[in-house]
Order: structure tokens, then C-alpha cells, then sequence
């Protein structure tokens, strides 16, 4: 065993001090930090083009990934291991009084002692083996893990047969603009310096799946993540005469019971099952208050899958939203007939079927409809709604599909089904190539060594549950998957990309050995001192020694 709890709790602190808030200055500051931090180290001051700051490629934030490699000396080995961890957190606005002390996990654990807490949170804040702070968990320990291992191999090269890659990258807790950015770099370097990719080990956060869970998890692969969202069209009218219109935030309510928390639509893999999708977002596009009801509503949803591809959610999404949509019109028809009766106003039948349309097989009916004229206007109206800084993607892909819908010369009531933000994609490690097979065996027999000193079960799964950047070092969607997600986002090529191309070149396998805690993203944020800051590091030295 590495005796490397003091230093790994050192460098944790030290990262964690460093405010490095995802979309602020912080990114840089860390970013610039940790690369004084490595290239202050013997090896690389003898090896400066081994360590590099990058900025992001086609963003809109002045942020940086940091990278750094350590050739060993044991052998002659090409196999190389990626280390990787995201230097960024979310924001500290829920410290409220404590603002000033989130990133301070001394001063915030003196000021939590006279604080509130639940009974878990005491008695771990009294425990001495818990530390405290925004960052500590996810997942600045677990990239002070990595920086440890890199400090021990460029000190010790001989003891590597291979080679170590450190990726520090920043925006993974929004667009991932960090590890987009670093595959062109990890690409280069594969044909410079001749890497193969064995295998990659993240170092992001694991928490209990349920209360009273003792399990500390490591992941292979990792779950994937899509939005798909709707833009509903109703039929206006004014208020006083609700029944000769069709609201759509009705259906919108309708498609909403239908999809939330659903279990039909959560996707088992190797006996592991996915959350069921919830709805992130529910409104109306009306600008401003009027008597009459909307024209269009929107709604979005997030959805897990492990083995399902982006074509696949779609062709459930689509039954699922003709069923939404025929409940919604039958008890819209119902209402109408009890209203009738009781008014004395006739009952007059409307025309309204269920219509779902994807954003491509709209897309492709416009192009059809009205060529070039169609296809042109898109692209200058996309150009001018880029100049709007405000828009996140969820909101420019809506624009988007709100203004090409004007187009339709079929007004009728209809849905249009399309994603509107990045697709962090899923990765099974089956062991279907001798890469996988071989981390496989080797994570295997490192659990099976390191048990022994630590008293709590250390548990293997199939997929890492929370989003993270392992989606973008590997790829099991084949290419009628992928080109579902890209040919359905109105926002692709020019308010989101993503060179798919680069991912394929990478393709490594991927694994998650990181820092146990609780309460990631919440005020008493916090990780556990033994398993973190000793276990995790000498867990994933194991992996390394036993591939190369």
C-alpha cells in the first residue's frame, strides 16, 4: 500500500480552496494552479512538453484543461492509462450564511459544529474521518488521487511499464466543452508518441444507492444521458370560448402524466435498471399575458439508458406521445359533451386526430414542401438567434423548431419530438475486445487484493449512475444510433456539436474508481477520508500495475 493519505488530503485541500465555479473565472485560476503545481515537479521541469494548458475549443468561457504524461522506464511498452477528472463544481449559493466558508473545509466544518444537522452529518462531522466543503467529493480528492499517482511515477518511471496520462479537464458540470476540447490533444498524442489507449480511469464521485447502503461502488462504463423535448401546438381561441380552441399545456399535462416516472420507460441492462425519465421543464411560449390560450407549449425530460440508443428513446417516445395525445383529446371530447349538455350549446365536432412528428420527419417534409427557400431561411434564422447570448441550447433548439413550424401548412394540433442538448452517451464494458477484458481482470483481482483493508464491501456495477465525461472517451451507439441524436437536434452545427469522430479515435475503455461521500452538490457535501484518500488511490495503482 502507497502511503498517500496525508499528501492526497494535502492536495485536496489545496484544489478545493481554489473557488472554480463551472461558467466563472475560478476554471481558469485552477486550471492555471494545478499546471504550476505539475510542472514544478523534477520530471517535468526535465520534460516541459509533457505537460500543456489548452484552452477549450469553440467556447464561449475562457477556461482550460490541464494535461500531463509520464513515459515509464520499466519497459517498452506502448499501453497507456488515462486518469481523468473534471477540476470544476457547481456553485455555493445553497451555503447561504456559510458562502464564504464552502470552499474552506476547516472553517466550515468549526462553523458547522453549531449548526443544524442531520443525525449522519454530526455525527461524520465528529468523526474525524470526514471531510467537509464544496468540491471535496466531487471531485477534487479524486483528482487529487490522480495527481498523486502522476507526482509517484514521474518520481519513480522505472516502475512503470508504459504509460500514465493525466487529464485535468474543466466544464464537466455543464456542456463538457473540457473533454471535447481534450480528445484533440489525446488524439495528437496517440500518433506523436505512439499511446495505445488501454483503458481510462475516472475518479468522480460514489454515494449510497439507498439508505443504510454500505456498499462503496466502482463502475465500469456508465450510463447515458438524453433530453428529449416536445414543442406542442394547440388550436388558440379566446378563454370565453375555451371549448371551441385546444390548449396545449393541456396536452403538455397529459404527455407529462404519461412519460413521469414511468416505469415502462426505464431500460434494464445486466440486471441494472435505469431511473425512469422526469420532466425537467414545462411551459408555454407565450410572451406576455392574453386572454386567449397559448399557441405552443414546450417540455423537456431527462432520460437515462444503458442499452438503448438515441433511435430507440425516440421510437418510445413517439408511442408513448400518441397515447398522451389520443387520452388527452378523448377526455378533451368528454368534457366538451358534459359541458354541451349542461350549457345547452351545441356540441360541435372538431377535426383534432393525434399527429407526432420527429424533428426530421418534419424537417424533411418542409425541405420537400418548399426547397431551398426553406432550407435558407433556417439557416439565416439560426445565425440571427445565435447573436442571442441568453438562449441556452433547450431554448435556442425551441426557437428553432417553433419558427420552422410556421412553415407547416397543416396548422392542426400536433407534437414535434426532437433533443435539444447534448447527449452524454452510454458505454457498456462487456469485455468484447481484449482491452475490455483485460481491465476487466485486472479491476477484478485489485478489488479482490485491496478488500481485505478497508471493512466495508467494495461492490463492482455495470454502469456509473450520475452524468459525468466517461460518455465521451467511448462509444457503443453504432452510427444509425448516433446520427438519430444529431439529425434531431435543431441546434446541431451551430449551437451544439460534437466531432464524434474524436471519441471514436479514443475509444477506450472506461472505469470509475472514486471518492466515497454524501451529498454531492448540496450544502453539506462531504467525502470520507479513509476510504478517498487511501483506498482510492492505492485501488487504482493496482488497475495501473496490473495492465501495464
Amino acid at each position: 500500500m502507497l502511503p498517500c493519505r496525508d499528501d492526497v488530503l494535502t492536495i485536496t485541500k489545496r484544489l478545493v480552496t481554489i473557488e472554480s465555479i463551472v461558467n466563472t473565472k475560478g476554471e481558469k485560476i485552477i486550471a492555471n494552479s494545478l499546471y504550476q503545481m505539475i510542472s514544478s515537479l523534477p520530471y517535468f521541469q526535465q520534460n516541459p512538453n509533457f505537460l500543456t494548458l489548452e484552452q477549450t475549443l469553440n467556447d464561449h468561457q475562457e477556461r482550460y484543461n490541464v494535461l500531463a504524461f509520464v513515459k515509464g522506464t520499466k519497459g517498452k511498452s506502448n499501453r497507456t492509462v488515462l486518469l481523468m477528472g473534471h477540476i470544476d463544481t457547481v456553485g455555493i449559493d445553497d451555503f447561504n450564511q456559510l458562502k464564504d466558508k464552502a470552499c474552506d473545509p476547516e472553517q466550515l466544518m468549526e462553523a458547522l459544529q453549531t449548526e443544524q444537522l442531520p443525525p449522519s452529518a454530526k455525527v461524520q462531522l465528529e468523526s474525524g474521518d470526514w471531510l467537509f466543503g464544496r468540491g471535496v467529493l466531487d471531485m477534487k480528492s479524486g483528482v487529487a488521487s490522480h495527481l498523486y499517482l502522476l507526482k509517484y511515477y514521474s518520481e519513480h518511471p522505472e516502475k512503470l511499464n508504459g504509460n500514465i496520462v493525466l487529464l485535468a479537464e474543466c466544464d464537466e458540470e455543464d456542456s463538457s466543452h473540457g473533454i471535447l476540447s481534450a480528445l484533440k490533444t489525446l488524439n495528437r498524442w496517440k500518433k506523436e508518441h505512439g499511446f495505445h489507449y488501454a483503458a481510462a480511469i475516472n475518479a468522480d464521485f460514489v454515494s449510497p444507492r439507498f439508505d443504510g447502503d454500505q456498499n462503496r461502488y466502482i463502475y465500469k462504463g456508465t450510463v447515458g444521458k438524453l433530453l428529449p423535448s416536445f414543442f406542442i401546438t394547440g388550436a388558440e381561441t379566446h378563454v370565453g370560448s375555451a371549448f371551441e380552441g385546444l390548449d396545449p399545456n393541456f396536452i403538455a399535462a397529459e404527455l407529462t402524466k404519461q412519460i413521469n416516472y414511468n416505469p415502462d420507460l426505464c431500460n434494464d441492462a445486466y440486471g441494472e435498471t435505469t431511473v425512469p425519465p422526469v420532466s425537467l421543464k414545462q411551459t408555454d411560449l407565450k410572451p406576455t399575458y392574453t386572454v386567449q390560450t397559448a399557441l405552443s407549449a414546450y417540455v423537456y425530460y431527462n432520460f437515462f439508458i444503458h442499452s438503448w440508443s438515441p433511435k430507440d428513446v425516440l421510437d418510445k417516445l413517439k408511442e408513448q406521445a400518441v397515447i398522451a395525445f389520443q387520452n388527452a383529446l378523448t377526455t378533451f371530447e368528454d368534457r366538451y359533451r358534459r359541458y354541451s349538455a349542461m350549457s345547452g350549446e351545441p356540441y360541435v365536432q372538431h377535426p383534432w386526430k393525434p399527429r407526432v412528428f420527429t424533428y426530421e420527419e418534419m424537417e424533411q417534409l418542409l425541405v420537400q414542401e418548399n426547397g431551398e427557400n426553406y432550407v435558407n431561411h433556417m439557416k439565416n434564422f439560426k445565425v440571427r438567434l445565435l447573436k442571442d447570448t441568453e438562449l441556452d441550447t433547450r431554448m435556442f433548439a425551441a426557437r428553432v423548431v417553433e419558427e420552422a413550424w410556421k412553415w407547416m401548412k397543416d396548422k392542426n394540433p400536433a407534437m414535434i419530438l426532437f433533443y435539444s442538448s447534448l447527449y452524454s452517451p452510454r458505454i457498456e464494458l462487456t469485455g468484447k475486445t481484449e482491452d475490455e477484458l483485460a481491465l476487466i481482470k485486472a479491476l477484478d483481482e485489485s478489488v479482490e487484493e485491496i478488500q481485505p483493508t478497508y471493512p466495508y464491501p467494495i461492490v463492482t456495477r455495470n454502469f456509473f449512475p450520475y452524468i459525468s465525461d466517461m460518455s465521451f472517451v467511448a462509444l457503443s451507439d453504432d452510427e444509425t444510433g448516433i446520427n438519430a441524436e444529431s439529425s434531431n437536434n435543431p441546434g446541431w452545427g451551430t449551437k451544439l456539436f460534437v466531432d464524434y469522430q474524436d471519441i471514436r479515435d479514443i475509444n477506450v475503455p472506461v472505469i470509475n474508481i472514486g471518492p466515497y461521500g454524501w451529498d454531492a452538490h448540496k450544502k453539506l457535501e462531504r467525502m470520507e477520508m479513509t476510504y478517498s484518500l487511501e483506498i482510492v488511490p492505492n485501488l487504482t495503482n493496482l488497475v495501473i500495475q496490473k495492465l501495464l
